[in-house]
């Protein structure tokens, strides 16, 4: 799941989501807080609200470290997304972050025409690298923020495990999917794994490529189904995101 919105490094933060959308009788409003824990000690904290709107949906979010943790590396993203959906199918129309990961600082910013992405923003400017990926050939990707909010917002039962999204966050191309739901003691537990794809350095390539995790649904009193834990691999180990 750090891997998910491909800047969070070493699983050192939660990602929060904050979002602001005026919705009608038919909007739908998803909320919770996480903590991110690594070997037993909190790392973070993930707080998300998102609410989809007939056809539209809007999604802002702060990210930062906590505990410990942000003792020795103070981690920090935000970020804003909106976009519409269709069918499960997100389309972003403009996404742009502010990302902080301890050791450097950097700003993206992206539009969206007819589904493709256009990079119009990313501080601070570096040369062009072998490994980049042209955004002109990103049509139908999410970026990070909308493929973790639909990967943890409610659903309905029977609808558990079918994440398949492939993102890009103006540099690296990247893909999370969930499957395999299996029933257990009234939840539902999802196999998953984010790949990355393209856009990464040889040695992170090289590091690593698959992190698999699982994802962990209880059912809520309105008769959703809702993501209570993230268990996952990191390149440091073994980290949850619990809800609390």
């Amino acid at each position: 799941m750090m891997r998910v919105i491909g800047k969070i490094q070493g699983g050192l933060a939660a990602l929060g989501l904050i979002l602001g959308l005026a919705g009608g009788a038919q909007a739908q409003t998803d909320q919770g807080t996480f903590d991110l824990v690594m070997m037993g000690l909190k790392a973070g904290a993930l707080h998300f609200t998102g609410v989809q709107d007939g056809a539209g949906y809007s999604v802002s979010g702060l990210l930062q470290s906590g505990g410990l943790v942000a003792m020795i590396r103070k981690v920090r993203y935000a970020a804003t997304v909106q976009g519409s959906v269709s069918g499960g199918r997100y389309t972003p129309t403009g996404y742009s972050e502010d990302a902080d990961t301890g050791k450097r600082q950097s700003q993206a910013v992206m539009a969206y025409v007819k589904g493709v992405p256009q990079l119009k923003t990313y501080n601070p400017p570096r040369p062009p690298r072998a490994s980049d990926v042209d955004p002109a050939t990103m049509g139908g990707t999410v970026d990070p923020l909308t493929a973790l909010y639909a990967t943890l917002r409610d659903v309905d039962p029977g609808g558990e495990c079918q994440v398949d999204l492939k993102m890009f966050d103006g540099r690296r191309y990247s893909q999370i999917a969930t499957f395999e739901p299996t029933p257990r003691g009234g939840r539902v537990v999802c196999a998953g794994e984010y790949r990355r794809l393209a856009g990464f350095s040889a040695k992170e390539m090289a590091d690593k490529q698959r992190f698999p995790f699982t994802l962990t649904y209880a059912p809520t009193p309105e008769g959703r189904m809702r993501v209570v834990e993230v268990a996952m691999d990191t390149l440091y180990g073994k980290a949850k995101l619990q809800r609390r």
